[in-house]
């Protein structure tokens, strides 16, 4: 079976779907790997590594994707400029992050195409599928980065310093949501040395807030917020009223505030309202890691910086292709652990009774067979 790798065309987007090292790995399973020229390149993967990893180099795009049984990609297909669902052969295989709820165009273009769509991002969260979990391995990095943008950002230190002119204090940082991300953010904060809280609607994460570092603080739910698969569902209006006055007291004494609640996974629910925002100190800093989903707070701009009385506000996107090099090479050894588990001679195996396959696979036979997604198409203008 041939492995289509081809060059992201997404504007910022810097990572590559496969790095040299699971490309030697896939060619010693049995596969012919094609990876489109430059592919690699943002991300620091030279087309010579690719060579030597035993993969083929192809320069045009279009050949590559109608070529490919299996086409590998981070980000979901583009539909203009180039359009390359159209370039899809039907009946391959498409594998990659293709985060449908907020992508129906192209789900419904590879739907048409009759292509067989498998997302990593729905990729079930267990110890099975574990190490296939882009989502995750994306979530993690964003965390980081995010707390060193805030790091950045401060009129102050992050850690308690004695010095000859006295001592400083620690600055105190508040962490909404406590999944990869945002466990990834307090252990990032803590190890600059700052005094950390965090909440999360699942009182169940408490622990693991506590074992990276921080102090928990939340609210006594009328009724869990657990929706499965380390998710979150919507709050109760009780509870939401309960939670925003947590919110706005903890705001009010913070110097950076990171959030990253996702409803599903997928869609940010508006958390900060403008009047926390207004209630919270000259210098200091939001940033909303959830911007990608629309933003936690109601003054975000996705993809801007903008300043409200003094107090910054973040709403980066895509931070992931901020660090190509490593963000590509956790990608891509999850997209490699997910073909491993479905090898079988010399080829990938549909299994579509399996629950890994069964949970990421989006599109199908000119269906889409994601019950989510499908309902979400239904009520979507064409």
């Amino acid at each position: 079976m041939r492995i289509g790798v081809p060059r992201e065309v997404q504007p910022g987007e810097a990572r590559v779907a496969l790095v040299p090292e699971s490309c030697k790995k896939l060619v010693q399973l049995g596969y012919e790997v094609a990876v489109e020229a430059g592919a690699g390149m943002a991300a620091g993967f030279p087309d010579a590594a690719y060579r030597d990893s035993g993969a083929v180099p192809v320069a045009d795009a279009a050949s590559l994707f109608g070529s490919a049984d299996l086409l590998l990609k981070v980000t979901p297909p583009t539909l203009t400029g180039p359009d390359e669902a159209a370039w899809l052969r039907p009946g391959s295989i498409y594998l990659g992050s293709l985060m449908p709820l907020r992508n129906l165009a192209a789900v419904r273009a590879l739907a048409t195409r009759k292509v067989t769509a498998f997302s990593t991002d729905a990729i079930p969260r267990t110890t099975r599928a574990q190490s296939m979990d882009t989502l995750s391995s994306m979530a993690s990095i964003a965390g980081y980065k995010g707390v060193l943008l805030a790091a950045s950002e401060l009129n102050r230190y992050f850690p308690m310093l004695t010095t000859a002119a006295g001592m400083v204090f620690p600055a105190k940082v508040f962490v909404i949501g406590a999944a990869v991300a945002g466990l990834q953010a307090i252990a990032t904060a803590r190890r600059l040395g700052a005094n950390v809280l965090a909440t999360d609607v699942r009182p169940e994460v408490k622990e693991q807030i506590e074992s990276v570092g921080a102090k928990y603080v939340g609210i006594e739910l009328k009724e869990s917020a657990a929706a499965g698969g380390g998710y979150a569902k919507e709050l109760s209006q009780e509870d939401r009223d309960r939670q925003r006055q947590l919110l706005a007291e903890q705001c009010a004494q913070s110097d950076v505030v990171i959030t990253t609640a996702l409803i599903g996974g997928v869609f940010a629910p508006k958390l900060l309202t403008a009047k926390m925002v207004e209630s919270m100190r000259p210098g200091s800093i939001i940033v909303d890691l959830a911007a990608d989903g629309g933003g936690n707070c109601e003054l975000s701009r996705p993809g801007e910086t903008v300043q409200v009385k003094g107090v910054t506000i973040m709403a980066p996107l895509n931070l992931p292709a901020t660090m190509p090099n490593h963000a590509s090479l956790l990608f891509s050894r999850n997209l490699t652990a997910f073909l491993q588990a479905f090898t079988k001679d010399k080829a990938f195996q549909l299994d579509l009774n399996d629950d890994i396959q069964q949970g990421a696979l989006i599109t199908h036979e000119g269906e889409v067979r994601n019950a989510r997604t499908r309902e979400a198409l239904e009520k979507a203008p064409v």
